[in-house]
C-alpha cells in the first residue's frame, strides 16, 4: 500500500481540531456568569418602541398609497392580549392587527430537565418572531396589522369542544367591516383564519390580503463546532410553488438577494431547526411573494410576505377570505399531509434522495421495535449488511496488501531514494499480483454517502428529539451524561484496531493510529444537538 503518512496527519489534524472546537464550547458555557433562563417571564405586553417601518405595511393596489385604517383606542402598551389554549397550543393574539405574537408548543419541553414548552413566536425584542396578517386598499379603509380589534373575551379555551373560535372584530364609520376569526382544533398544528368583509357602505369598497412572517436571527447557538449539529441545520425562509418547487433564502442573502414572484396558492414559511411557521393561502389564490429587511428597534428583521389580488365588495355585500397558518414541529408524516410540498421543510440539503429512504425505514423500524435508540441501530446493521459485498472486497484488498508487504520492504532496500524505479516496480507488483493499491479506499467512498445521509436524519428529525433510549439515556438529542457510549466506541474502534492492523505502517503510524480511538472517544463524548434557541 502506498505511505499513508500524509492521510494519517491530516486525520490527525482533523480530529484536533474537532476536540478544540468541543472544548471552546463547553468552556464558554462554563464562563458564562448569566445562566439561560428556564421558564417564560415574557411581559404581558411587549409591542415594538416605534411604529411599524413603510417595509411592513404592503402598497395597495391600483398605485394610489392606501388610506390608513382607523386605529382609535388604547395605545398599544394598555392593549390586554388575547390567551387561546389548546391540547397543543397556547397562542398570544395581540388585539392590534390580531397578530400572533406568542406561541408555545406545549407537547414540546424545551429539555427532558425543564418543564417550560418551547417557545416558537415571540415579540420580545432580542426574540421577534410574529405572524402578521391584514387588509390594504386604495379605495377605503382597510385594517393592516396596526388597527384595532375588538373581541368579546380575553381568554379563550378548547376545553371539551373538537374546535374553538376568537372572533375579533373591527369597524370604520364608512360603512366597511372586517371581522377576523381564528380557528384553532383539537390535536392539530394548522390554525384557521377567516377574514369576512362586510361593506355596508354606499360605494364599492376595493382591497387585498395580505399575510406575512416576521423576525429576527435566532439567538446563536454558541461558537460554530462540529459537536453542535444545531449550527448545520438551514435557518431562513423558504416557499414553494408548483412550478419551482421548494425554494429557500438564508437571512444573510435576504439584502443580496431578494426574492419578489406571482405564485399561485404554495405557501411561504421560515424555517429553523425541528419547527417551522408557514402561511398557507387557498390553492387557486393568487399571491405576490416577497421578502424584506427592516431596520429598527436596535435589531434587524426579515419579513416573508404574500400579498393577494385585489377584491372589489358590491354595497351590500360580504366576502370571505380564507386562509391557514401552521405553527409547529417538522412531523414527517404530518407536513405532506397539510399542504404540497410542505414536507420539503424538513431539509437534508443535498443529500435528500438518501436521507428520505432512511427517515423512511428508520420509522419503519421504529414502529415495528417501539424505541428510536433500537431503530437506530436496526438500520445501522442494515446499511452494514447491504454494503457487505463491498466490505468484503476491501477485507481482501487490505489481506493481499498484507501479503505482499515483504516483497515491498525489499523493492524499498533495492532502490532506496529512486522514487521513481520504485513506483515503477510497485506497479508491476500490483500487476502481476492483481492488485488494486486503492481497492481498501473505494469501498469506504461509496458508503460516505449514505452515512452522511443517515446523520443528517437523525440531526432533523424532531421525532427523535428528547427520545428515550435505555436506563440512563432518557434523550438521543443530547450527550451520554455518563460518557458510557462514547467509551464503548473508542474500545470497539481499539479492538478494531488490534483485529485488522493496517500494514505498512512504521512506528510513528502506528502510535497515530493507536490514538485515534481515544481522539474520536474525547470528541464523541461532547456531541449534542443545542437547545439555546428554545429556551424562554
Amino acid at each position: 500500500m502506498p505511505n499513508i503518512r500524509s492521510f494519517l496527519l491530516i486525520a490527525l489534524a482533523l480530529v484536533a481540531f474537532l476536540l478544540w472546537q468541543a472544548w471552546q464550547t463547553d468552556y464558554a458555557a462554563l464562563k458564562s456568569d448569566t445562566p439561560a433562563p428556564v421558564v417564560d417571564e415574557r411581559p404581558a405586553a411587549a409591542p415594538p418602541s416605534d411604529a411599524p417601518s413603510a417595509a411592513e405595511i404592503p402598497p395597495a393596489a391600483p398605485g394610489d398609497a392606501a388610506v390608513p385604517p382607523s386605529v382609535a383606542g388604547p395605545e398599544p402598551d394598555a392593549l390586554p392580549r388575547i390567551t387561546v389554549e389548546t391540547d397543543l397550543l397556547r397562542v398570544e393574539i395581540d388585539p392590534r392587527g390580531g397578530t400572533i405574537v406568542g406561541t408555545e408548543l406545549l407537547a414540546y419541553p424545551v429539555s427532558p430537565r425543564e418543564a417550560a414548552p418551547v417557545v416558537l413566536f415571540d415579540d420580545s425584542a432580542a426574540r421577534y418572531y410574529v405572524a402578521q396578517a391584514g387588509l390594504v386598499s386604495a379605495t377605503g379603509a382597510a385594517p393592516d396589522h396596526r388597527a384595532v380589534y375588538e373581541s368579546a373575551a380575553s381568554r379563550y379555551a378548547l376545553g371539551s369542544a373538537e374546535t374553538v373560535e376568537v372572533p375579533l372584530r373591527w369597524t370604520d364609520a364608512s360603512g366597511v367591516s372586517v371581522t377576523k376569526t381564528y380557528v384553532f382544533t383539537r390535536g392539530s398544528y394548522v390554525v384557521g383564519m377567516r377574514d369576512a368583509i362586510v361593506n355596508s357602505g354606499s360605494t364599492p369598497w376595493s382591497g387585498s390580503i395580505y399575510r406575512q412572517l416576521q423576525r429576527v436571527a435566532p439567538p446563536s447557538v454558541g461558537k460554530f463546532s462540529f459537536t453542535n449539529p444545531e449550527q448545520y441545520s438551514f435557518v431562513g425562509a423558504a416557499w414553494y410553488s408548483d412550478e419551482e418547487r421548494f425554494e429557500k433564502l438564508a437571512f444573510d442573502e435576504f439584502v443580496e438577494e431578494p426574492f419578489a414572484r406571482e405564485i399561485t396558492g404554495g405557501w411561504s414559511a421560515m424555517l429553523q431547526h425541528y419547527f417551522v411557521a408557514a402561511w398557507l393561502p387557498p390553492a387557486t389564490e393568487r399571491n405576490s411573494y416577497s421578502t424584506e429587511v427592516i431596520n429598527g428597534n436596535g435589531a434587524t428583521r426579515y419579513l416573508l410576505r404574500q400579498l393577494a389580488a385585489p377584491v372589489t365588495i358590491a354595497p351590500g355585500a360580504t366576502t370571505t377570505l380564507e386562509s391557514r397558518l401552521y405553527l409547529g414541529p417538522k412531523l414527517q408524516e404530518l407536513l405532506p399531509e397539510v399542504a404540497p410540498g410542505l414536507g420539503a421543510t424538513i431539509d437534508y440539503g443535498k443529500v435528500t434522495v438518501l436521507a428520505e429512504p432512511l427517515f423512511w425505514l428508520l420509522n419503519w423500524l421504529y414502529k415495528l421495535l417501539g424505541n428510536w435508540g433500537f431503530a437506530i441501530i436496526a438500520v445501522t446493521v442494515l446499511i452494514k449488511l447491504a454494503f457487505f459485498k463491498l466490505s468484503e472486497a476491501q477485507y481482501r484488498s487490505m489481506a493481499r496488501m498484507r501479503k505482499v508487504q515483504p516483497r515491498l520492504a525489499a523493492l524499498k532496500e533495492r532502490y532506496g531514494d529512486d522514487k521513481q524505479k520504485m513506483n515503477q516496480a510497485m506497479m508491476e507488483l500490483y500487476q502481476k499480483e492483481k492488485i488494486n493499491p486503492f481497492g481498501g479506499c473505494l469501498p469506504i467512498l461509496v458508503q460516505i454517502p449514505v452515512f452522511i445521509a443517515l446523520y443528517w436524519v437523525l440531526i432533523e428529525s424532531v421525532e427523535l428529539r428528547h427520545a428515550p433510549f435505555i436506563g440512563w439515556i432518557q434523550s438521543l438529542s443530547e450527550r451520554d451524561p455518563y460518557f458510557v457510549l462514547p467509551v464503548l466506541n473508542g474500545l470497539a474502534m481499539y479492538a478494531a484496531q488490534r483485529l485488522t492492523p493496517a500494514p505498512g505502517m512504521d512506528p510513528m503510524q502506528q502510535k497515530i493510529m493507536q490514538m485515534m480511538p481515544i481522539m474520536f472517544a474525547v470528541m464523541f463524548a461532547f456531541f449534542k444537538l443545542s437547545e439555546a434557541q428554545y429556551r424562554s
